[in-house]
């Protein structure tokens, strides 16, 4: 695991504008530095770099991160990679963290068995590649459906063949365990094998690093099932992948949302008609890690469905997945096809756009969410409101608080005719237990797998059982020392890395128009925080609505990051710091240095004092103050509240 201190002295040599520049012509535009997109097809340039704060940000598709991501982004390197790659030409060496022996061998087993599993799989494929080509009945098929030979090589697609044994050819010792374990042969129970997937067109499935993890394959003539998967592995795992996610990564940038579809053939079919940016699940419902994995693309997703019963109960499902990670800057929506249709069948006889007329008329998730609860019961009866009510509370209390929460809620109760106040003090007294339970819904959901990488080069440990043993606990970080830092945990930051594993779902929180100022202050300056003392510490630990704020500055004095961009590599992925520097990036990248940025912190630190004083002044004044000690409080309030107020009007 690369050290996060060394990523954070990367990212102070190395200049992202020199990183860009190397693949975007960039001119001046004020204090940053104007291109055409890279990630987009667009004639006017959209694309900034920031000097200054060591960041990049598309205005038109959204695209934005640091040089090192960048990197992965643009060239499509892994995290290690984008990182050697950028150390080298700043002249540094990338350390690794310390090994135990045990921790060694882990990692070279886990090596061992991803690169003897991917061999495997790439082998199968360009045997199924090669085997297309030679079969005019799989040819004639995809022909039929109305694919050209381009869109085939573009999603890799293959052909299984008709022997029972044909991988025999690829793979000379059949007997190997290796092949069962890959998921590529079957072992009855009598001992003899047999390739799994037979005359079937095969779709290679990728990770987020565009490696092959598995295989779906469609049988061409009539038979079951119809759909074949290749079975759970180390490297596969059906309710974590998308399939067609990577094939469509700049398409999806393009059209400016994801489209979720139901089969691969309507993958495949809509990118020929010139819609690439669709994914499918692997004949699985939509899961946790799979809307998270969504959101992660793009801030737009639009789930289509068929318009019968079957495919509103699977939207329904997928709604459910939604709810615990819904923020308010993500749209969700949902897409019913007339009965008879589906995309593929939609877009062959009627056209791309009119499909895409059809996606801007998708309903939102909140429209769904209560269309759907309110045909379940009867509205114009009591009991029926009351019934729907109960049916709502644990769907309702599994939303993150936010803007979007406030609004369903409200809506919700017009319809049930209850007051906002009186639907939420249900909601406090009934489904809390399904919200704590929320954040573990996808780590519990299934174990990672050996193939898993986060978009960003996650560093997943995966260790085999034997490893274990002698295994000793891994050290916190030392607590960097000095004036502002250790105050707050590593906790306290949720997160200043990439962390081993996968993270918990984000949670929206109100941030205030103070925890705003100050959070953009310190993105601005985080070396404000060298000058907190134990006094600003003690007021900012009070202080209502801050959280995220101390996050922040635990995140300064755990890293030592020095500009915006360090920051954004630090935070961990998905939490809700990050989601609060995401959602600043764009009034940040337009900002100018402040000449005192120190005076203005301490004038936002001392307004958050006197909203502190006036708040325990009038708790003081509800009580009565009955002792003396309370009224010996208010008077040293008073004084201090007087101080304050002629030095902030000096």
């Amino acid at each position: 695991m690369i050290p996060e201190s060394f990523l954070q002295e990367l990212l102070a040599r190395v200049d992202i504008v020199d990183v860009v520049g190397r693949y975007v012509q960039l001119r001046k535009g004020g204090a940053n530095l104007l291109g055409l997109c890279p990630f987009h097809n667009e004639k006017s340039p959209s694309f900034t770099v920031s000097p200054s704060k060591q960041f990049y940000h598309c205005f038109g598709c959204g695209a934005h991160g640091t040089a090192i991501s960048f990197l992965i982004e643009h060239t499509g390197a892994s995290f290690p990679e984008a990182v050697r790659s950028l150390a080298a030409s700043a002249g540094m060496s990338v350390p690794e963290a310390p090994r135990n022996p045990a921790q060694q061998r882990a990692d070279q087993w886990r090596k061992t068995e991803v690169s003897r599993h991917q061999q495997a799989l790439e082998s199968a494929q360009a045997h199924y590649v090669q085997s297309l080509k030679e079969d005019a009945a799989a040819v004639a098929y995809l022909r039929q459906r109305g694919l050209t030979g381009e869109t085939a090589r573009r999603y890799g697609l293959g052909w299984s063949g008709h022997d029972r044994r044909g991988l025999a050819q690829v793979f000379p010792l059949y007997d190997d365990a290796l092949l069962v374990e890959v998921g590529l042969v079957i072992e009855s129970e009598d001992g003899r094998r047999y390739d799994r997937f037979r005359e079937r067109i095969m779709f290679p499935i990728r990770n987020a690093r565009g490696q092959i993890i598995g295989f779906g394959g469609r049988l061409i003539a009539k038979g079951e099932p119809k759909y074949l998967n290749s079975p759970e592995t180390l490297l596969f795992s059906k309710g974590n992948e998308l399939y067609g996610l990577w094939e469509a990564r700049s398409a999806i940038r393009a059209e400016g949302y994801v489209l979720v579809v139901e089969g691969y053939m309507d993958v495949v079919s809509l990118a020929q008609q010139g819609l690439g940016n669709a994914v499918a699940t692997l004949g699985t419902a939509t899961t946790p890690q799979h809307v998270q994995k969504l959101i992660r693309a793009s801030d737009k997703v639009v789930f289509s469905f068929d318009g019968d019963r079957a495919g509103r109960q699977a939207a329904w499902r997928a709604l459910q997945a939604c709810l615990p990670l819904l923020r308010d800057d993500i749209s969700l929506r949902f897409l019913f096809l007339a009965e008879g249709h589906d995309p593929d069948s939609f877009v062959r006889e009627l056209g791309s756009e009119a499909f895409r007329e059809a996606v801007e008329t998708a309903i939102p998730l909140s429209r769904f969410l209560l269309e759907e609860l309110a045909s379940h019961h009867k509205l114009e009866e009591a009991e029926g409101r009351a019934a729907c009510v109960h049916e709502a509370r644990p769907l309702l209390s599994q939303i993150p608080e936010g803007v979007l929460r406030v609004q369903i809620e409200r809506e919700f109760a017009r319809q049930m005719r209850l007051t906002p106040e009186e639907l939420a003090q249900m909601l406090m007294t009934s489904a809390r237990p399904a919200l704590a339970q929320a954040p573990h819904a996808v780590a519990a959901h299934q174990a990672p797998h050996l193939g898993q990488v986060e978009e960003y080069g996650g560093h997943e440990e995966l260790i085999p059982p034997w490893a274990y043993e002698e295994m000793s606990t891994p050290q916190p970080r030392p607590q960097p020392q000095g004036k502002g830092r250790g105050k707050w945990s590593k906790q306290e930051a949720s997160g200043s890395g990439r962390q081993m594993g996968r993270p918990d779902m984000v949670r929206s929180r109100r941030v205030t128009p103070m925890a705003k100022r100050l959070l953009r202050l310190l993105c601005m300056h985080p070396e404000l925080v060298d000058e907190l003392g134990e006094q600003q510490l003690e007021i900012l630990e009070h202080g209502p609505h801050l959280d995220l704020v101390r996050r922040m500055i635990a995140l300064i004095g755990m890293t030592e990051a020095r500009h915006l961009g360090g920051l954004l590599q630090a935070v961990e992925p998905e939490s809700e710091l990050e989601a609060a520097l995401q959602g600043l990036r764009e009034e940040l990248l337009a900002e100018d240095t402040l000449p005192d940025p120190l005076a203005e912190w301490n004038d936002a630190v001392q307004k958050v004092e006197i909203e502190g004083i006036k708040a325990e002044q009038s708790a003081l004044i509800a009580s009565g103050m009955p002792a003396e000690a309370d009224r010996l409080r208010y008077q040293a309030l008073g004084r201090r509240l007087l101080q304050l107020t002629r030095v902030i009007a000096r």
